[in-house]
């Protein structure tokens, strides 16, 4: 027996034909019931035509609506309240239509095909069993797929619509994963009233405290109007009580439940990041990309994909994605052309280093507008290896700035970082002297009606979930079991995702004059080890004791905490509240030349200390950190 039920409630969803014959099915039992019923009552039955006939007209009727309100393709154990409209309509319908042949028969026959009151019986009875066989089956389906012994007890953050919508989907999940057992609700207003039958719960205490007296070992976040701030507090008192917290998105899809249970998912460390939605100058930002040509280099990294994807979305011409990298290349081409068959994609394999290489695309493709975002931007490789920090962020950057300007590109942009800002390390360093160029390189000939790029640079700090970033690799240390590698407890560091950091990217970009370096507002500061501890928490674990925390130094290079601008900088504002321009010392062309020109050909002979010794000329606040580079500060 246990078996069989097994296997019944394993079927997958019926075919609609099945559901239409049993409602047909369902029809006729009405009916004959409602036969039944007039016979009973000793009424006379016309006999216009014979019972069978009258009983073939009112199916032949009802199966015409059926198909009109499409009332057999739901899926019976998702049923909702628009499949009971469904059947409403299509059950008034009918007794509607066959009322208006019953006495349209009269006026012309002067004889009737039904009695009214078996019309009437026969709608109500109909449209109440094919209702009630939709909720059995239903009812059916929650008590077989609960099993409360297996099932995680949840509480649901929220009482709108949004959270009722989930509260819906979980418990039609199948195979399902909660049991919910309450609403939380931070209004007092909906103080001890129900929803589906469970309490809402008024949050006077903490979120812990509430569903520990409920048993509850999860909460789903569900509550639109829920600050970051009041997220944050909610989670971190979750975690320190051991409740696995899940959120999921703002549900606009009503009807398809199932897609809903899909979307809950772990709360991540990117939710405590979430800020206000970034509001772009579309137009502006349309207007120097819409039907143009457009270069991004290092498109197939991290930062220059996004930005590739954002660029789509203001339809430029042609895109050049161009990157040495060749199967992340490809991928990206071929994910664009999966969505996008409008613009032209062109992916370039080629290195920035090769300037030969590189005039052949701007004199083929005459870009006019170039985001450069191909850099090496690893601290403590770079650290091992400044010839080619050098070689690719200074001497690349040249290469691109130099043929922007001599093809008329109207504007070039670079991605630059704050460890350029009193750089402690190579990659810093480099990245500050390619600034210092391409800066130089506008102020040079900005007074030149012949030389039309403008030179922008945009400078953030680290991205969320960027390759080599530090959440990738804590998440990939986590699912080894750890341990957990920091290399210092004091270490901070400021975060912004990916998108957020390429939208700021094209809006400094459409903002810009030429000259400028623009710095974006990374809001808070992150505290590294309580970044991993949280990080261990979400993941259901707790730290040293499940997944240990190591400690592992600081590596060659790296800071204690970064900064957005130098010493002697200050900032000037923007229309933009998350964008600040620094005002740097303008810088001489001439002279940056020489030494840039210098820089490169000791690079080419000489080994890592007199090309560190070099740099250190160029950039004065270059003070190494940890680094074998150290003594040439003394």
């Amino acid at each position: 027996m246990i078996k069989l039920n097994e296997k019944l409630f394993s079927i997958g969803y019926l075919p609609r034909w099945i559901i239409f014959c049993i409602d047909v099915f369902i029809l006729l039992v009405a009916n004959l019931l409602t036969h039944l019923i007039l016979i009973s009552l000793t009424l006379g039955l016309y006999q216009t035509i014979s019972v069978l006939y009258q009983y073939i007209l009112v199916l032949l009727v009802n199966i015409l609506f059926f198909g009109v309100f499409k009332t057999f393709s739901g899926i019976i154990r998702h049923s909702t309240f628009i499949d009971a409209v469904k059947i409403f309509f299509a059950s008034f319908c009918s007794f509607f239509v066959l009322s208006i042949i019953n006495y349209g028969c009269f006026f012309i026959l002067q004889k009737k095909i039904f009695l009214f009151p078996g019309l009437i019986i026969s709608f109500i009875l109909s449209f109440t069993f094919l209702f009630f066989f939709r909720i059995i089956v239903k009812f059916a389906f929650e008590i077989n797929a609960t099993d409360s012994k297996k099932l995680i007890r949840t509480v649901v953050y929220g009482s709108d619509a949004n959270a009722i919508a989930v509260a819906n989907a979980v418990k039609t999940e199948i195979p399902s994963r909660f049991k919910i057992v309450a609403f939380l609700d931070k209004s007092r207003h909906n103080k001890s009233k129900s929803i589906l039958g469970l309490p809402i719960l008024y949050k006077n205490k903490k979120a812990s405290v509430l569903l520990r007296s409920l048993s509850a070992k999860t909460l789903i976040l569900a509550e639109k109007s829920l600050t970051k701030e009041e997220k944050i507090k909610i989670v971190d008192d979750c975690l320190e009580n051991n409740i696995k917290v899940y959120v999921v998105p703002i549900i606009t899809d009503w009807e398809n439940e199932k897609e809903i249970s899909k979307k809950i998912k772990n709360f991540e460390i990117q939710d405590l990041l979430e800020r206000k939605p970034i509001i772009l100058d579309n137009k502006i930002i349309s207007k120097q990309i819409s039907s143009k040509t457009v270069l991004i280099t290092g498109a197939a990294g991290s930062i220059g994909s996004e930005i590739v994807w954002q660029v789509l979305e203001f339809k430029p011409k042609r895109i050049l994605i161009f990157d040495q990298a060749e199967s992340p290349l490809h991928k990206l081409s071929i994910d664009i052309l999966k969505f996008e068959k409008n613009i032209e994609i062109i992916p370039l394999i080629g290195d920035i280093r090769n300037k030969v290489a590189l005039n052949k695309v701007f004199v083929k493709y005459k870009p006019s507008m170039v985001y450069h975002a191909a850099a090496y931007k690893h601290v403590p490789l770079m650290e091992e290896n400044p010839s080619e920090a050098i070689f690719t962020n200074v001497l690349g950057t040249k290469n691109l700035a130099d043929l922007s300007l001599e093809n008329n590109v109207r504007k070039f942009v670079m991605v630059s970082t704050d460890k350029a800002v009193n750089p402690s390390n190579v990659m810093g360093a480099s990245k500050r002297i390619a600034e210092k160029y391409v800066q130089s390189l506008y102020f040079k000939y900005k007074n030149d009606e012949n030389k039309i790029t403008k030179f922008i640079t945009t400078r953030f700090g680290n991205v969320l979930g960027s390759n080599g970033s530090v959440v990738p690799l804590f998440s990939e240390q986590i699912q080894k079991g750890g341990p957990v590698t920091i290399t210092h407890p004091k270490i901070i560091r400021y975060f912004m995702t990916i998108p957020e950091a390429c939208q700021l990217v094209l809006e400094a970009g459409s903002m810009g004059k030429g000259g400028e370096i623009f710095i974006f507002d990374m809001g808070k500061p992150v505290k590294i080890i309580d970044l991993a501890k949280k990080m261990i928490k979400l993941a259901g674990y707790e730290p040293y004791k499940d997944i240990d925390i190591e400690v592992v130094g600081l590596r060659p290079g790296e800071k204690l905490y970064e900064e957005l601008l130098n010493d002697t900088s200050k900032t000037l504002p923007t229309y933009h509240e998350k964008i600040m321009i620094s005002q740097e010392f303008e810088e001489d062309y001439d002279e940056n030349l020489i030494k840039i020109a210098n820089l490169i050909k000791i690079t080419k002979c000489s080994n890592d200390l007199e090309i560190v010794i070099e740099m250190k000329k160029i950039i004065p606040e270059f003070k190494s950190m940890n680094s074998i580079y150290e003594r040439l500060d003394n």
